[in-house]
């Protein structure tokens, strides 16, 4: 008696042990922007796939690329590529970075929806984050003071922004301007489009997906950014998405099924829905 006891209870361990064995745990961090695609993959691979448990962390794209270099996480988001520091400490440290470009994405300027100003050239953009710009009646707007609002350093929207709208050429030479002292910084994009709706003086940038009635969307250059303006290259403020892994994920994996998602009619439809330009449409 006692010994088919034992046996029970030795069987149902082994048993516990080989599921929890079973059970494949894939962890994402990085970007906010990326953030809600890779928690919508998230949610419908581990729907089909119950054995599989997927965690999606927001800390930026610079700490994903941090998290993916130190080996703490399977993927790292991104809104931007990956710096060549960042590849050598990476590679230092016996990871390989692979990029998967899973979406496209554009970053319109935000204001107020009671802000009367349409559109903004790239120039005039630059000239209110240099603080050259102060007052929205030089711009034909009402006489308030602009509330400058940008994304924290370590995000790659604001890199992406940087790049973009900071960065343009004097005498031929590329030159970086300076976001102003006083400006605000916000952690999300989420936190970007809220302070925004809220501020209406406020001038700030977000990406495609965060775009709703509760702020209005300025056309930059003429140019309204929407996925076609995107997709084509039109816009003027647009970039890839990514998701990095170490090495190209082995074939068949849970990992492999996953980081190719996006490939799927499903992950486009997903890419779509949350509001950005899936792959195939550029």
């Amino acid at each position: 008696m006692k010994k088919s006891i034992i046996a029970g209870v030795v069987g149902a361990t082994l048993l516990l042990t080989a599921n929890m064995q079973a059970e494949t745990k894939i962890v994402m961090d990085g970007s906010t922007t990326v953030g809600p695609i890779a928690k919508a993959f998230a949610e419908y691979y581990m729907s089909l796939h119950k054995d599989v448990n997927i965690t999606v962390s927001e800390s930026g794209s610079g700490n994903g690329a941090k998290s993916l270099i130190n080996n703490d996480c399977d993927i790292a988001d991104m809104s931007r590529f990956m710096k060549d520091k960042e590849f050598k400490a990476a590679v230092d440290k016996g990871i390989i970075p692979v990029a998967h470009v899973i979406a496209m994405d554009g970053l319109p300027i935000l204001v107020h929806p009671s802000n009367p100003i349409k559109n903004l050239t790239v120039e005039q953009v630059r000239n209110i984050y240099i603080g050259k710009i102060t007052n929205w009646k030089e711009l034909g707007g009402p006489n308030k003071k602009i509330v400058v609002i940008s994304r924290d350093t370590n995000s790659g929207t604001y890199e992406t922004f940087e790049k973009l709208v900071m960065t343009h050429k004097i005498n031929g030479k590329k030159n970086r301007e300076k976001i102003m002292n006083g400006s605000e910084y916000v952690g999300s994009n989420g936190a970007m489009r809220q302070r925004v709706q809220t501020t209406p003086a406020a001038i700030g940038y977000a990406g495609l997906g965060f775009v709703d009635k509760t702020v209005k969307a300025l056309t930059v250059n003429g140019i309204k950014p929407t996925a076609r303006t995107v997709a084509s290259g039109k816009y003027p403020i647009s970039r890839p998405l990514y998701m990095f892994t170490n090495g190209y994920p082995k074939l068949g994996s849970e990992l492999h099924g996953f980081i190719t998602l996006y490939l799927s009619e499903k992950g486009q439809e997903i890419v779509e829905d949350i509001g950005f330009v899936p792959v195939t449409q550029y």
